[in-house]
């Protein structure tokens, strides 16, 4: 399984327009609706925020993997946005959230959706890999970075 097999272009938020937890979320859950009609922002939204219940997403080091499933898809989506200014989401380590991996997965999916956080962690565990998704120009280039990093493993 590849980022890409689950991420487009269209899907990367180079700036993020929200700086409050839930705003962030809503625009998250907003973009994947838009790219994904069948997708309905409330459900993504209300997903998330119950996922958020549990225990923040935010992992630390400037990064967050909102997840959640849900019935009746057929496959993994993804967001991924980037906030200069970063977010205060309850981050592990106090710290705020610059990069934003959002991953809806169909309900009985639990070992793609496994194994796609995995991926991503791996991905965004790399400083110098953060670091450069936080100067990329645009979508097109956080999207060709994303790919590029994925393709080494």
């Amino acid at each position: 399984m590849k980022i890409t097999d689950f991420l487009s272009v269209q899907s990367v938020i180079p700036a993020l327009a929200q700086q409050a937890k839930k705003a962030v979320l809503e625009e998250l859950a907003g973009r994947l609706a838009a790219n994904h009609p069948h997708l309905d922002a409330k459900i993504v939204l209300s997903v998330l925020m119950e996922r958020e219940k549990i225990s923040t997403t935010a992992i630390g080091e400037g990064v967050a993997i909102p997840h959640g499933k849900l019935p009746g898809l057929e496959r993994i989506f993804a967001v991924f946005a980037r906030s200069s200014d970063g977010v205060d989401f309850n981050s592990l380590d106090g710290g705020p959230t610059h990069l934003f991996f959002v991953l809806i997965a169909p309900e009985g999916a639990a070992a793609d959706h496994l194994k796609a956080l995995a991926r991503i962690s791996r991905l965004l565990k790399d400083e110098a890999f953060r670091r450069r998704l936080m100067v990329a120009k645009s979508n097109q280039e956080l999207f060709t970075l994303i790919a590029e990093e994925d393709d080494k493993f």
